[in-house]
């Protein structure tokens, strides 16, 4: 893991800091639960995978394998490194949070709406989507004064949103910089990217038949190579003939996509498939 770790990390261009992104994503085998909590590095509208960590159970992932994550990330490429991280609403909790509070992690993190917050300032406590009731939807408000949650102190920030026809709150807690929480936290959703990529829109690792842990350990962390690897020749070849763009905004196909398929064909083809005249190889070459 750390020798894979440490390639993808220096195949990243190299930046002051990271925002780094943490999520599970699971399928079932059989009666196998397969259960992954991943740690991935946000990279030009895509998330890295970086660190990743096999859970033998169903459910959420508990305090201590996220905190697991997190200081081996740290101890192989420094905290000066890690901008922020973010996460959703599973990655609540007053140990999580006390963890990251006290290690002065920066962290931008979804609640649930129905969480209490006691304001210190008024000295009373209500519920996180009152503080967002009177918004209009798409306003946001930043609340410039500490509260606690789950007897932590932190920031807090929100959105009123509208979720197929309902009414909804995007609400985030944060170390600091409360004005900032909100525009951080939307990339977040480059880690569900790299979730589909590895899934049904590339690698389609959910058709393994591997059921024991260790194998499937083995697996991810050649499918990660392999990421970065078809997004590098992507992006480059994206560089010199842009992808087009349709109608709506949108690209015709996925950077990461566009490398995969030049790759492959190029493999399967025996070299013979070569219209760019690229050394894939060269892309996972590093200093």
């Amino acid at each position: 893991m750390e020798w894979v770790s440490r390639l993808i990390f220096a195949l990243i261009p190299t930046e002051e800091s990271y925002v780094l992104v943490m999520d599970r994503t699971n399928w079932k085998f059989g009666k196998q639960d397969i259960n992954i909590l991943m740690l991935g590095i946000s990279y030009k509208n895509m998330c890295f995978p970086i660190l990743f960590k096999m859970l033998d159970k169903r459910g959420n992932s508990n305090t201590n394998e996220r905190k697991e994550l997190i200081n081996t990330f740290i101890d192989w490429f420094g905290k000066d490194c890690t901008r922020c991280v973010l996460a959703d609403r599973e990655f609540v909790g007053e140990d999580w949070i006390s963890y990251l509070n006290d290690r002065q992690i920066k962290y931008y993190i979804r609640i649930r709406n129905n969480f209490k917050v006691y304001l210190p300032n008024k000295q009373k406590e209500i519920t996180a989507s009152h503080l967002f009731n009177n918004l209009k939807p798409g306003q946001t408000r930043q609340y410039h004064k500490i509260v606690r949650i789950h007897n932590q102190l932190c920031y807090i920030s929100g959105t009123k949103v509208i979720t197929d026809g309902k009414i909804d709150f995007c609400i985030i807690i944060g170390f600091n910089k409360p004005e900032k929480a909100l525009d951080t936290y939307k990339i977040r959703w480059q880690i569900e990217t790299l979730f589909k990529a590895f899934k049904s829109s590339g690698f389609n690792i959910e058709d393994t038949h591997l059921q024991k842990i260790d194998r499937l350990e083995k697996l991810v962390i050649l499918v990660m190579i392999a990421f970065v690897w078809c997004y590098k020749i992507g992006d480059y070849i994206d560089a010199i003939k842009p992808i087009t763009i349709k109608n709506h905004g949108n690209r015709l196909i996925s950077v990461l996509k566009l490398g995969l398929d030049y790759l492959s064909r190029l493999l399967l083809s025996k070299n013979e498939y070569n219209p760019l005249n690229i050394n894939c190889f060269s892309f996972l070459l590093c200093t």
